[in-house]
């Protein structure tokens, strides 16, 4: 009896090279549009808020998702230079626990998608970063969740070493501890 090869469809973080258009004005980039959203398959992704963070050198924000709803997210650098880095959470996954690195700068203009099912933090390399997201559902205070972005199981080689944490990320769980999907 012959067995059909079954393929699995998962989504993963995609790093977008956006085109950018630059003269001795300035530049212009299209960050997002229903158009890349179609060709990129991301048509389950329905963004319905935009968040700006402000930070300075050094201050490293995550490791954060959301349960339920889940938040797909689309992270752009508006000015400054990031490590923005994705860690799998979802336990039925073959890479469950293990993280990826993406150095975003506003000179070049990247975006990167995070799908639901990932954890997300960044840490400032410039002197100070601007940051918008693109998210795929409302905070929701119950599905708020994160772990330590320090944690030594899960191991993120960050670029700095003094780094700069909130309050709330300092007590995040550990990787152990932490609820994942």
């Amino acid at each position: 009896m012959k067995q059909e090869t079954q393929v699995a469809i998962t989504r993963v973080p995609i790093l977008l090279k956006l085109k950018k258009y630059a003269d001795n004005r300035g530049f212009f980039v299209e960050t997002f549009s229903k158009e890349l959203q179609k060709q990129l398959d991301l048509s389950s992704s329905h963004f319905v808020q935009d968040n700006h963070s402000y930070s300075k050198k050094g201050v490293l924000r995550g490791m954060h998702y959301q349960t339920s709803p889940g938040q797909d997210k689309l992270v752009y650098t508006l000015e400054g230079e990031i490590y923005d880095v994705v860690v799998d959470i979802r336990a039925d996954s073959p890479n469950f626990g293990k993280w990826q690195g993406f150095h975003l700068d506003s000179k070049r203009g990247d975006i990167l998608f995070v799908p639901h099912g990932f954890a997300h933090g960044f840490l400032v390399l410039s002197g100070h970063a601007h940051v918008t997201y693109k998210v795929s559902s409302f905070y929701s205070a119950s599905g708020e969740k994160s772990f330590d972005p320090l944690d030594k199981t899960v191991n993120i080689d960050w670029p700095l070493k003094e780094v700069l944490l909130s309050e709330r990320d300092q007590q995040a769980p550990s990787w152990h501890q932490a609820e994942k999907l």
